[in-house]
């Protein structure tokens, strides 16, 4: 029996994930509602599909919900969490809410400090396309499923188990993917043994006769596996000889990578993916190796990732005009960047390529500091955005002017807002170059910007 009483309010309802588990309580035939202080295409979405979202936070906006669920970003001081206690209504948390949604699905979860949301993505659309009808909720919109969310029609649920705040302790899968562990979230964790272990533990509630696929290439997911393998089935997959699922005979190009995906030493056959770079690789061997083990044929692998596009924000095209392509990845941590980056090198070899970076969080850039100075190989210019600050306030970490002044190499410069940013990028950038947005941030903003000049 559903712990939800509707009307269903939701605060915060614009962000990813809120937003999916919003799309799904609509989709079971809930009534529900929300707010959101950004306006976007996301909440534009929920208010087409009949859904009201209130551009404000206040205690009038609960009106006659008979629940309300929060953003893990939302204080116990927001008005509609204070007026939903005071009315003696449950305030339910995201874990809880997924949950429940997936109740008697079997689960796979992909957790992981990067690559997540594309392994997860690309699970979801391999499924589909084999006519398994997954539910799925992701952290970023698929490109290839028109969205982050679906109730689906099968046994099966397709999750990216978030870390942020311990989330993915909640839930008890099937199948447990980890990408790789690169210490992230230390305001919460504090350090990075503390963020390595919340992944053992997170592990540690695979359903009995489930199994463990962790990344053979990254140490901490490998520790992970390893120290488990005597009480679960605990599985590498990667470049690595010891990888019970590798990836050989790689070959990395501008337009893409193929390899050949290969079990216990036997070749099962050969993939291609039009995303350049070796962590693309990586995600979706992981993919081949859950959905071969849900008993997809091979064919059917190969044929979803070769058309596979990814989700949005994840070295996507925003454009052309006047010679020069913008492009925008949702990286925020420094091994992501390096990842995105070493794709755009090998993507657009002998280009120049100028980057317009928007910290997330003044707490992520102090924490991660030295990370942040040495990770922008492959540019040739960058332009630092002021802060997205997200919960935060400036004397939580440091600023983005610090970072400005720190980073030696490629030359940096400090942009105050989306409009300055766009007009630096404009007067540096020539035809032939690239000019690429990076961030989790609303620095996608920045890059219509800089097409409309260049128009």
């Amino acid at each position: 029996m559903s712990k939800l009483r509707a009307p269903v309010h939701i605060v915060g309802i614009g962000g990813i994930h809120m937003s999916a588990i919003a799309q799904l309580l609509h989709a079971r035939g809930e009534v529900v509602q929300g707010s959101d202080l950004e306006p976007s295409a996301l909440t534009r979405e929920l208010e087409a599909l009949g859904m009201t979202v209130f551009a404000t936070h206040a205690a009038e906006n609960l009106g006659d919900a008979g629940s309300v669920v929060a953003t893990a970003a939302a204080s116990e001081d927001n008005p509609e969490v204070t007026e939903a206690r005071r009315r003696g209504l449950p305030v339910f948390g995201r874990p809880e809410v997924i949950n429940e949604l997936m109740s008697g699905k079997r689960v796979i979860a992909v957790s992981g400090s990067a690559g997540k949301t594309t392994t997860s993505s690309l699970i979801a659309f391999i499924l589909s396309e084999a006519g398994l009808a997954p539910m799925y909720l992701l952290g970023g919109e698929s490109r290839d499923l028109g969205g982050n969310a679906a109730w689906g029609g099968g046994d099966l649920c397709v999750l990216e188990a978030d870390e942020y705040q311990r989330a993915f302790h909640a839930y008890e899968p099937d199948i447990a993917v980890i990408t790789n562990i690169d210490a992230d979230h230390l305001d919460i964790y504090g350090t990075a043994e503390a963020y390595e272990e919340a992944f053992a533990v997170f592990a540690s509630r695979i359903r009995p006769g489930g199994l463990l696929l962790a990344g053979g290439d990254d140490p901490g997911a490998a520790r992970v596996a390893s120290a488990l393998r005597d009480t679960i089935c605990a599985q590498t997959y990667g470049f690595a000889k010891e990888a019970t699922w590798r990836a050989t005979n790689t070959t990395l190009e501008a337009s893409g990578a193929t390899f050949t995906v290969t079990r216990d030493g036997r070749e099962l056959g050969e993939l291609w993916v039009a995303v350049p770079g070796e962590h693309q690789v990586q995600n979706t061997l992981a993919a081949a190796a859950v959905c071969l083990r849900e008993g997809v044929p091979f064919a059917t692998i190969r044929d979803a990732a070769a058309r596979f596009q990814g989700a949005k924000r994840r070295f996507e095209r925003v454009g052309e005009a006047g010679g020069i392509l913008v492009m925008d990845d949702y990286a925020h941590h420094p091994s992501k960047v390096r990842a995105a980056l070493a794709a755009a090198r090998e993507r657009f070899a002998g280009r120049r390529i100028i980057g317009i970076y928007q910290p997330h969080t003044y707490s992520r850039t102090a924490y991660l500091w030295d990370g942040w100075l040495d990770c922008w190989a492959g540019l040739d210019a960058l332009i630092v955005l002021e802060t997205y600050a997200a919960r935060e306030t400036p004397d939580a970490g440091r600023s983005a002017q610090d970072l400005v002044r720190a980073i030696e190499r490629p030359p940096a410069t400090y942009a105050p807002d989306f409009e300055s940013a766009a007009e630096a990028a404009v007067a540096l950038a020539e035809p032939g170059d690239v000019v690429m947005t990076i961030g989790a941030g609303d620095i996608v903003e920045v890059g219509p910007k800089i097409l409309e000049r260049l128009r």
